[in-house]
């Protein structure tokens, strides 16, 4: 038996494995009151599995072939021109930020000091990168509706120092991106696209995450696919490009791939800085930058998971639509809803509590959870109420532009339950009984 009939030996074998192992998982019937309704969770089949034990048979384990398939296949998918694998979401935002950063882009480079407009009813990872590198984050307030920027109160947040918008689409319901990219074009302003529980949303048409300067995506177990952990930044931008490339890898100036020498032409023939002439293009950096690589065997799993992509979305579509249809009538549930012409790709079913519930968030938590229904929160709810900004000074290190009062409504009576691919209609059904039958009782906890 030669190595190409041993690996196909290997490869039949992990199939089976699969079939095996986690197919009865994946395939396991629903039972009312007895199985865990996760809020979200992986979905594979054995082409996941064989492709990552392909990948650790060649034992190249870093950036390689199934990482370049990858970028390729996820920038098609775009539309895009440039896509850059990353070892995680948080990851990419940092990314996307700090190539704003680049003396490569003279005057529109984000100093120190420098403002970004963003909320603080989201992840904090989206805000994070903005503060470690000394620049200032301007919160604007949400829409209670959408639990997206309010585009109506960016111009209060602007001022002489504004260089940039980041923020994410909530929960997969895309912001209003076109208001948002008009107002940054109309004062010369980067705008981020946090595209990490969004990616297949679409408003008229176009994906989301291709409108700004730069989009990011987390294929974090939980999202929309899976490499375990892992993420990507893309962009049409060709200087952001070369600034992403430069900085995901330790900030070198050669765009050589790993293991390729001279790939670039002038590995011993540039000068650069001060450096001696013809110093090796392979150790000169042009930015301070860091590893912020995927290995080739997360890649291996995110291409399998890209050909299921479609099939993804259209089961989170149908599961929000099922849950929608059941507790629509809730009359002190305010249920998230989508901008106009927007088609979201949904990431969590977001329910906030009117002013006079007959129930509190952490009461309706505690409900659902004991009846094995998993519930998160809005991430941070309100960023700025966190331990983590209490050694900030507030007009300084940050700027809030107006009273944050949706983002505490949320912060105080918002959570949100699962529609991942891998529930059943018996699922949904289940947590539609459960919250009906808690809003028909006559008294509540």
């Amino acid at each position: 038996m030669n190595s190409q009939q041993l690996k196909a030996d290997i490869l039949k074998k992990v199939a089976e494995y699969y079939q095996l192992v986690h197919a009865p998982q994946q395939d396991a019937p629903f039972v009312a009151g007895e199985t865990r309704v996760n809020y979200a969770g992986r979905r594979f089949d054995a082409c996941e599995m064989t492709n990552l034990i392909d990948a650790s048979l060649d034992f190249w384990l870093t950036y390689g072939d199934y990482s370049r398939i990858f970028e390729k296949k996820l920038a098609d998918y775009l539309g895009l021109r440039w896509a850059l694998l990353v070892n995680s979401g948080s990851s990419a935002n940092l990314l996307a930020f700090m190539a704003l950063t680049s003396p490569l882009l003279k005057e529109r480079q984000i100093l120190r000091g420098d403002e970004v407009i963003t909320v603080a009813c989201g992840f904090p990872t989206t805000v994070a990168p903005i503060l470690q590198y000394g620049a200032v984050p301007v919160f604007i307030d949400v829409e209670l509706e959408t639990a997206n920027a309010d585009v109506s109160q960016l111009e209060q947040a602007l001022s002489s120092k504004t260089k940039a918008v980041m923020l994410a689409h909530t929960l997969g319901n895309p912001f209003d991106v076109q208001a948002i990219k008009a107002f940054c074009q109309k004062h010369n302003l980067w705008l981020i696209e946090d595209n990490c529980d969004a990616l297949g949303s679409q408003i008229n048409g176009q994906l989301t995450g291709t409108f700004g300067d730069i989009g990011t995506s987390s294929f974090y177990p939980p999202h929309h696919i899976t490499m375990g952990e892992g993420g990507a930044v893309y962009t049409n931008n060709p200087l952001l490009n070369k600034i992403m490339l430069s900085m995901r890898d330790w900030g070198r100036d050669c765009w050589c791939d790993s293991g390729k020498d001279d790939t670039c032409g002038c590995r011993f023939t540039g000068q650069f800085g001060t450096l001696p002439f013809g110093y090796d293009h392979k150790y000169v950096y042009s930015h301070f930058g860091y590893n912020l690589k995927a290995t080739d065997l997360q890649a291996a799993i995110g291409c399998a998971q890209l050909d299921k992509f479609p099939s993804f979305i259209q089961k989170r579509k149908e599961n929000f639509a099922s849950l929608y249809e059941g507790v629509k009538d809730i009359p002190w549930l305010r249920i998230q809803k989508a901008v106009p012409h927007a088609d979201p790709s949904w990431f969590g079913f977001l329910m906030t509590l009117t002013s006079d519930a007959p129930i509190t968030r952490n009461g309706l938590a505690e409900h659902l959870e004991e009846n094995k229904i998993q519930t998160r929160n809005l991430f941070a709810g309100n960023l700025t109420r966190h331990p983590c900004f209490e050694t900030l000074k507030v007009g300084t290190d940050y700027r809030i532009a107006v009273p944050l009062i949706n983002t505490d409504t949320i912060m105080n009576q918002s959570l949100w339950i699962g529609v991942y691919p891998g529930m059943k209609k018996q699922t949904t059904d289940y947590m539609v009984k459960c919250l009906t039958a808690l809003s028909s009782r006559s008294t509540l906890p």
